[in-house]
């Protein structure tokens, strides 16, 4: 029987801030500094709300050979933070009820066959008020379609704005201002911090630029957001995933 692969070293991470993929749930802000490791676990701590937290280093995986936009460090399964431990995360089946007075019988445990139910057939006066009611049922889908489709938000592109779509993790603020413009306004997450933030507003496209580096001279594209703060575009990691998990995690500011 082969032996399970050893999990990798981690020493490096001392100073360098890093993002575990798939992000663990229940605990919003996905950056992390490994802190210290013993033969069967290791002590990351949180950058913002800096707790302390073991996780077993069986769920440890492959750490990402570049930082471009943020180093990943992956995990071989999905983690939940409960009770304050890292535990695997258990997808909940619910069972649906069984109706009152009825019972749970499995089909393969019926004896005798199924009664024989009379059948009437329907009157014409029950067709049509079976017609009336499925019309009733599809105006009422076909009018809930059209308002979420008129109220949710939308980006509206123009052929010039197509160069939104050439914008890479490559990109610093320089390449970016020179595809779309200069932003109506832009703004820094905070002073200090382990990573640096910046958005760039566009209020005409309906779109947030959002930059990230270790500090303001390094910032890089990794995504935008639309008016509502939700992600609408990402960049890929070389590791595999994207950043759409940073940009979820990231408050409006």
């Amino acid at each position: 029987m082969a032996s399970p692969p050893i999990p990798p070293q981690l020493d490096h991470l001392i100073t360098r801030p890093f993002s575990f993929y798939p992000p663990i749930i229940g605990i919003e802000h996905n950056e992390w500094l490994f802190r210290k490791a013993s033969w069967s676990e290791i002590l990351v701590l949180n950058c913002k709300s800096a707790a302390e937290i073991w996780i077993s280093r069986r769920y440890i995986g492959e750490v990402s050979r570049v930082d471009d936009p943020v180093l990943i460090v992956g995990l071989n399964r999905e983690l939940e933070y409960k009770g304050g431990m890292i535990v695997p995360f258990q997808r909940r089946v619910i069972e649906m009820p069984v109706a009152v007075g009825g019972s749970a019988i499995n089909a393969t445990e019926r004896s005798e066959p199924a009664p024989v139910v009379g059948i009437r057939v329907a009157s014409a006066t029950d067709r049509r008020a079976i017609k009336l009611i499925c019309g009733a049922v599809i105006v009422s889908i076909l009018a809930a379609v059209f308002a979420i489709y008129v109220s949710r938000p939308r980006l509206v592109y123009t052929v010039k704005d197509q160069t939104y779509l050439g914008l890479t993790g490559r990109d610093d603020r320089t390449a970016v201002v020179l595809k779309l413009g200069e932003p109506a306004s832009d703004h820094w997450q905070s002073d200090s911090g382990e990573l640096q933030y910046e958005a760039l507003a566009y209020p005409d496209k309906h779109l947030t630029v959002i930059l990230m580096g270790s500090d303001r001279k390094s910032v890089h594209y990794i995504g935008a957001m639309d008016g509502s703060w939700t992600p609408v575009h990402s960049t890929p990691l070389r590791s595999g995933g994207s950043t759409d998990s940073l940009l979820r995690g990231l408050h409006r500011f």
